[in-house]
């Protein structure tokens, strides 16, 4: 007789396994332990085999006897149920292996230890907020163009044009990992181009009138917050290195008595020196009287394991009057870069370099971190002493 769902609820485990039996070989196993398992009993190429079709009562008898028939029609169409399910556990493996996230993930870590670990931060911190949660389960082979743009536009529609721009990057990036490993046949990024809008260029605020400089700087030296910080604003003109680099400077790295510093940059990750002015090195003995038992120069007011926010001189700037349109920390390279060409006649060459910029030979190499090592100096000091001048001759506001 078939099985009914008052008999199945009621069946008592015994001290052996028992079997209940239903119709066309279905039947419910209950085992000594309370356990109610649907195995399916069937031929195949004349072999005797069973298939487990799930437990009671997640699977109700009505869902067994469908799995039951959908079984049997496979074995009518010539397919075997238990090397079927093998099959798709198998795809399934390697759907999860090949997922975008999955060769994304092995991308990142192929890559990561080549970068700046803010670099790579920001590269694996876009992909897990704006890409992973939209297509990163899918197979990367199975990614076609439209979807992939679908998912970019979404970043483009909250006004994030430039991160969508480098997600896309990130994106052709990856794909072009998965064709090189064997996992997609080709890159989708590639018929993207044009279909986002160009990112419009915007510099940074600087003031590049030796007339207006003055003020600036008198500013600065009259700021009254943390010594720090107080030595963080005057020491940035003078040095003209990027924001980031600079607030997180380490001692490490600084010879006060060889007036240099050296690290390395972290746009490019190569080595460069700043040869450091007389007025450099007295802010930063002075600085060190602070801070120089720890590991940075500028440390984090909060705790001394971290560098200076990325707010600090900002935040000191805007305090100070500074407004975000006039000056910014990243205006000190472009003042230095104008004036010193403009107006002090150094070659472009020793100011682009001093800039960390790639520059090169005559004969097309790139300069190492010693190039022009001297006259670089010597532009630095020269620099140091004209901003001194400005900041003490109020007849140029």
């Amino acid at each position: 007789m078939p099985l009914t769902d008052i008999t199945i609820r009621t069946a008592k485990p015994g001290p052996k396994p028992a079997k209940l039996f239903d119709e066309r070989g279905l039947f419910l196993l209950v085992t000594p332990a309370g356990g109610k398992w649907w195995r399916l009993k069937y031929r195949f190429e004349g072999k005797e085999k069973l298939l487990s079709l799930g437990v009671y009562p997640d699977v109700s008898l009505k869902d067994a006897r469908e799995r039951r028939d959908s079984a049997r029609k496979q074995i009518a169409d010539g397919i075997d149920p238990s090397l079927n399910r093998k099959a798709q556990k198998s795809l399934r493996q390697l759907q999860v292996a090949n997922s975008f996230e999955t060769v994304a993930r092995e991308w990142y870590e192929k890559h990561a230890p080549n970068w700046v670990a803010a670099h790579g931060d920001r590269i694996i911190r876009r992909l897990e907020r704006d890409i992973f949660p939209l297509m990163g389960k899918r197979p990367i082979s199975d990614i076609a163009a439209p979807e992939l743009l679908d998912v970019i536009r979404r970043i483009e529609a909250r006004g994030a044009l430039e991160t969508a721009h480098r997600a896309l990057s990130n994106c052709g990036q990856v794909f072009r990992y998965a064709v090189a490993t064997g996992r997609a046949a080709r890159d989708p990024s590639g018929d993207l181009r044009g279909a986002l809008p160009p990112v419009r260029g915007e510099h940074f605020a600087a003031v590049t009138d030796p007339a207006k400089v003055g003020g600036i700087l008198r500013a600065l030296n009259e700021y009254q917050g943390t010594p720090t910080v107080s030595c963080a604003l005057r020491l940035a003109p003078l040095v003209f290195v990027r924001p980031g680099e600079l607030r997180a400077a380490e001692w490490v790295h600084i010879d006060l008595v060889a007036g240099e510093w050296r690290y390395t940059v972290t746009k490019t990750g190569t080595p460069h020196i700043v040869p450091l002015s007389t007025q450099a090195v007295e802010i930063l003995r002075e600085v060190h009287a602070l801070t120089g038992h720890g590991r940075y120069v500028f440390p984090s007011a909060r705790t001394g394991e971290r560098p200076m926010s990325d707010n600090a001189i900002l935040a000191a700037m805007r305090r100070m009057g500074i407004e975000k349109d006039e000056m910014s920390g990243h205006g000190f390279r472009a003042m230095a870069r104008t004036i010193l060409d403009e107006v002090l006649g150094f070659r472009p060459d020793l100011i682009e370099h001093q800039l960390a910029h790639a520059v090169k030979d005559p004969n097309g190499r790139a300069y190492n971190r010693t190039a022009h090592l001297p006259e670089r100096r010597k532009m630095m000091q020269q620099w140091a002493d004209y901003l001194d001048q400005l900041s003490t001759d109020t007849d140029t506001n």
